[in-house]
This record gives C-alpha cells, structure tokens and sequence, in this order.
C-alpha cells in the first residue's frame, strides 16, 4: 500500500485550505514531501510556477514553503530572538549582531500580536507562545506558504481564537495556509476549501459552502456515521471506586466523588481546574496531602502508580507521547511492559506468548501497524492511543481513566475508542472521563462533574436539560449545582 497515490494539492494566494482525513490517510506525508522531509517517488512539486526539487527541508524553506509541526521545531536553551533567526543570524566577521536581531523579532511578533520577549528562552515560553515563535521563524524567511499541523490541539480556547484571527491576518498579507486539524469545528472557521484524504488518496474537496459535519466525515471515514457518539442507556450498579475529601495544595481541594459499575463519569471544566491533577492522585502518580480512595469497599495505599495498577485502577494519560508510552521501543515491548509479571517466569520472558497476546488485540483494536517490532514513535495519535488501550485491557483493569482519549485522533479512531469504552462499562467496570470537548462530554457520559479552581462546582446526571451552555456556566461560575 502506497502512502501517497497519485495525490493532487493546489494552493492560491491568501487562502485557507484545510487538509483532512482520518490517522493514516496519508496528510502527514503529504505536507513532510510539501516541507522537504519526504521525496516522492513520482509526480511534481511547483511553487508559484516554479517547478522543485528538494532534497531536504532547507530546500522548501528557501522556495517560501515553511512547516509547523505539532512537535516544535525550537531550541528550548535558546531565546525566542536567537530560534527565530537560528542559522540565519544577523552577524559581521562571525559575531552576532544581538541588538538588531531583537529589533527585527520584535518587529515580526507586532506584526502577528505576539507579546513575547524576544530575550525569553523558548524553555519558558508557553505552547501558544512557542507556535508564535515558529511563526515567527517562517515570516523572517518570507514564506509565502505555511503549513500548520494541528495547530490548536494543545491551546485554550482564547488561544484558538487569537490563532484564528492571526490565519486571517496572514490571508490578508498574501501568505497560502493548510490547515491540518481533526477538530472539525475549526474548520468551517478559518478554511475557504477542504481537501481530504483516504488511506493515501485524495476522495474529494469541499467549497466553503459544502463545510458541513456529518458530509466531511463520510468523506473522510468512506461511510455514513449515523450517529457519532454511539451513547448506551445503562443502568449503573454498586459504587466501585470512593474518593473522600481529596487534597493537593491549591490543585486539588476537598474533591470527593464516586465511580458506579456500568457508568461513564465525565470530569470537565476549563483548563487548570484541576480535573488531571484529581486523577493523577487516584493513579498514585502524585500523593494527596488528605483524604482517601476506596476501590470495592477496601481502602487503598497508592504511594505509586504501581499501587494503582495492582489494585486495578489504570491511567490512558493525556500526554499518551510523554506519559503512556516509550516511544524509543516497540509498539510489543510497550504493550508488556505492565503486562511484565504475565508475560514472565523466573525472570525469563515469554516473547512468544507476549506476542500472540498482543496480536489479538491488534485484531481487536484494529491497531494499523507494520508489525510488532515497530517502534510506538512510528504510529499515529489514534494508533498509539489504541496501543496504550491494549496495554491497560490486557491488564484487566477495574477502573478505567481515560484523560482526553481523543485529543489529536480522527473521527473514525474516536468512534471505535467510545465503542470500546461502552464495551468496557457494559463489562461492569467503572469510567472515568476527562474531556475539554463539551460534545463528548454529553454524547458520552451518564455523569457529569464540573471542576475550577480544583474545587467541584456541580454534579450532574446527563439528561436533555443539561447542555453545553450549563456546563459551562458552572465550569466559570462561582456556585455549585446539582441536577
């Protein structure tokens, strides 16, 4: 199967066009052969009617074409001044002419409403802050094409909002934008086309008239979803897991809440409630100052993660890339590793049984991969998410803790993720959900906690007269509800 076939892209000046499809369709290679990264096997590359031929990334940079990925390109030891202008310094006889370095930096960000001190290592910088940088760093070298590859996946949503009025700065100035994103509400915002892709092909494009929901993702899925949260009616059981009066500091204050058997619990609220903070503590990762947590009426001593997990209770962490994973080995080896005391005797472990134990959840999860020796770094989000899923099914885990499962993961990936979570609650386990996205929230959920501040501000059981607008209410209100 190829990564690309025969695929054709066209850019005007001053436009949006949005690059869709579901984790493998291919829209990764195609924007890394558009940045240089890649060469095609066949087919041509021509900007602003000038035919290409890149041999690496600088190629494309120097041509005008400049790519943001979702893993920054910066130098965290280095300043914002010194990664905007990084092989490209303003300098006589060998030294660096700083002060005309800031000077320009800061012409650039007043140029896209950035107020980042060029002096500020980009260590320091936040993540909106850093995208900025990145900009930044294509603007210098007048790039007439940027790339952006979800660009909003880990910002606010006063943050999204500034990304998009800075996109339509940027039309105005003339510069070409692809947008890669799966959110696709995003979409109807910022593109003026859509592009989309299916297992490396191009199925169709949409005109800004045609940006509708449900028709993007049958184009993208090649299906009709008839209903894209597939929501169970259950009836929760017993309480399965009880946390009591849950400190941490100014994080987490006085949060008390219970999982039933069957039961799909939601924690929501703005970002920096502390809805992570509270699950890390259940998990064990971090240690409360007080309180309790109880799992089957028996109180637990989590002093590590490893309590946790022998407990029963396991965490598909937010950051799966820096937390839930090890990139550097094995999609195998990662599927083992909690699995270790299984998979093991005498302290010998058994390659073969390990492998046929995960080669059915391959199966299951329909997990696309190469073979089990690829390495985790080599999948896509909704893939190693998928991996991460396995690692914790095998493990038979009572309590379940899924921290944004389909952050960066596309509609197909999310649909089989809410199918496997109604597998697992109509098993009797219990659900624990956090999600930023309000629609998940109430497509998903049986109940509802709302967070700020690290303090509970409402507890609701999902039904018509809670909607989006209540939810949200409560996560920037100052009083607390029960519905």
């Amino acid at each position: 199967m190829h990564a690309l076939q025969s695929v054709d892209f066209e850019l005007r000046s001053g436009e949006c066009v949005a690059l869709l499809g579901e984790n493998g369709a291919g829209k990764s290679t195609l924007i890394k052969v558009m940045g240089g990264a890649h060469q095609a096997d066949s087919g041509l590359v021509s900007v602003q009617g000038v035919l290409q031929s890149w041999e690496k990334p600088t190629d494309s940079l120097d041509a005008g074409v400049a790519i943001i990925y979702q893993e920054f390109n910066l130098v965290p030891g280095l300043t914002a001044a010194e990664n905007v202008f990084l092989g490209i310094e303003p300098s006589d006889f060998g030294w660096v002419r700083k002060s005309e370095e800031k000077e320009k930096v800061r012409e650039v960000f007043n140029r896209i409403g950035a107020e980042i001190n060029p002096g500020a290592l980009c260590d320091s910088l936040t993540v909106a802050e850093k995208q900025l940088v990145e900009i930044a760093k294509a603007l210098v070298r007048d790039a007439q094409i940027l790339v952006m590859d979800e660009p909003s996946a880990a910002l606010t949503k006063k943050e999204v909002e500034q990304l998009y009025l800075l996109i339509d700065e940027l039309k105005l100035r003339g510069i070409g934008v692809v947008y890669v994103s799966h959110r696709l509400e995003e979409i109807e915002r910022v593109a003026d086309r859509a592009i989309v892709m299916r297992d490396g092909a191009r199925v169709g494009e949409l005109g800004r008239e045609e940006l509708d929901r449900a028709k993007i993702i049958e184009m993208m899925v090649g299906r009709k979803l008839e209903n894209e949260f597939p929501k169970e009616v259950r009836t929760p059981g017993a309480v399965r897991l009880r946390a009591k009066n849950l400190n941490r500091g100014q994080k987490v204050r006085n949060v008390s809440l219970e999982v039933r058997a069957g039961e799909i619990l939601a924690l929501t609220g703005l970002v920096g409630a502390g809805r992570t903070e509270t699950v890390r503590l259940l998990f064990g990762a971090d240690r409360a100052d007080t309180g309790e947590v109880e799992l089957d009426g028996r109180t637990l001593q989590l002093g590590s993660p490893s309590d946790a997990i022998e407990a029963g209770i396991c965490l598909l962490t937010e950051d799966r890339k820096d937390q839930g994973l090890v990139l550097g080995q094995s999609i195998k080896e990662n599927f083992g590793l909690p699995n270790l005391k299984k998979f093991s005797r005498k302290g010998w472990v058994n390659r073969s049984l390990e492998g046929q134990s995960f080669g059915e959840y391959i199966k299951k999860l329909q997990i696309k991969v190469s073979g089990q020796s690829q390495l985790a770094s080599q999948l896509s989000g909704g893939n190693q998410q998928k991996v991460v899923l396995a690692k914790w099914l095998e493990r038979n885990a009572e309590i379940l803790i899924f921290d944004e499962p389909t952050r960066g993961i596309d509609v197909g990936a999310k649909f089989e993720i809410y199918q496997w979570m109604n597998q697992l609650a109509k098993a009797g386990k219990g659900i624990i959900m956090i999600s930023s996205e309000l629609p998940e929230v109430l497509g998903m959920s049986d109940r509802i906690l709302v967070m700020k501040e690290g303090q509970l501000m409402g507890e609701l059981v999902n039904g018509p007269e809670v909607t989006q607008e209540v939810l949200m209410s409560l996560a920037i209100g100052e009083h607390a509800a029960c519905l």
